[in-house]
């Protein structure tokens, strides 16, 4: 993937690699023959096929793992291709590296996996072989194509499970402040589970496992990448601030561009990544060499994940006017 702004549109911010990045970034890239230990692969990227990687990490080391693998559809993946199978082999081939997880992870340590309607429940009878089931999380990408004959697809699921029950869940930081639009009050007059505030009315609620202000990256975001199926690094912070603390280290198999990896170290967690293709592991490279000097987190600042689109006008009314009636933001 050489430089292929060219011919793109001037405001196109996706990030790619530069004649010179291969050099650059592959001096950084890991490459694991054999068993290591953690601190050969903390905070690092590994090329490689994570079946076999997996056997060579350490035992009980990671407090988190968020998992993206491929779904059940035939898709290309640079040079990589996977091919639609029948669900029950495509619940063989999730159980190979499912496997492999209890392994690695610590006894608190949770689990999230990605899958869409078609692999969902495939998903579902292989973690609970090995996992506590918690809840399925469904996350709306506001992309997606329109259907004449049925409805149009534009949710995925993550699945979150914990090694047992005694697990790291961060609510206060991910918890919902939502405009009250009906201010019901007590026989006192006092507000019911709401406060009046110099922006308006708010409720603070639980987060709840239907997700509404994600934006799936695209072409004016700086953290896009020509990686067909990357996840938003806001997705990814929500995860990482609910199920670890800092200095906890977070597991990607399949990591793709970095999101998950680049999200940790803007969160001050350590990580490893797994990818099979040699120029994903590259832009993740680049990418965390870019966190570096710029820890920000499209949607989510000073500690407030921002409901979809309202950040900008936040800023334009000095934060001084709340979200459209119906919005909503988190708060930590």
């Amino acid at each position: 993937m050489a430089d292929l702004k060219q011919g793109r549109a001037p405001r196109n911010r996706t990030l790619v690699l530069q004649d010179n990045d291969r050099n650059d970034y592959g001096q950084r890239v890991k490459r694991v023959n054999g068993p290591v230990a953690l601190p050969e692969v903390l905070d690092s990227t590994i090329c490689g096929d994570a079946f076999n990687i997996m056997d060579w990490l350490p035992s009980a080391s990671f407090d988190l793992v968020f998992a993206d693998p491929p779904y059940n559809l035939t898709k290309s993946f640079n040079e990589v291709k996977f091919s639609r199978r029948q669900l029950d082999e495509y619940e063989e081939w999730l159980d190979l590296w499912v496997a492999r997880l209890p392994r690695l992870l610590r006894p608190t340590a949770s689990l999230y996996i990605c899958g869409d309607w078609r692999s969902s429940a495939a998903i579902h009878r292989v973690v609970q072989r090995y996992f506590v089931v918690r809840n399925r999380i469904t996350w709306e990408r506001e992309k997606g194509r329109g259907a004449k004959s049925n409805w149009k697809n534009c949710g995925e699921d993550i699945w979150f499970c914990t090694v047992s029950d005694d697990y790291t869940f961060n609510v206060d930081t991910v918890k919902v402040k939502r405009r009250v639009i009906a201010p019901y009050t007590d026989d006192s007059g006092r507000p019911k589970d709401w406060a009046e505030t110099d922006q308006g009315r708010f409720r603070i609620s639980h987060p709840s496992n239907l997700w509404t202000d994600l934006t799936v990256p695209f072409w004016s975001m700086p953290e896009n990448t020509d990686h067909p199926t990357q996840k938003p690094e806001k997705l990814l912070a929500k995860v990482i601030l609910a199920s670890s603390n800092k200095g906890h280290v977070v597991l990607d198999p399949f990591l793709g561009s970095g999101t998950t990896s680049v999200v940790a170290k803007k969160l001050d967690r350590h990580f490893a990544g797994i990818e099979v293709d040699e120029t994903y592991c590259l832009l993740a490279e680049k990418r965390l060499h870019l966190a570096r000097h710029d820890k920000s987190i499209q949607g989510y600042q000073d500690g407030v994940f921002w409901e979809r689109n309202s950040l900008n006008e936040q800023k334009k009314n000095g934060n001084r006017t709340p979200v459209a009636a119906g919005e909503q933001m988190l708060f930590s």
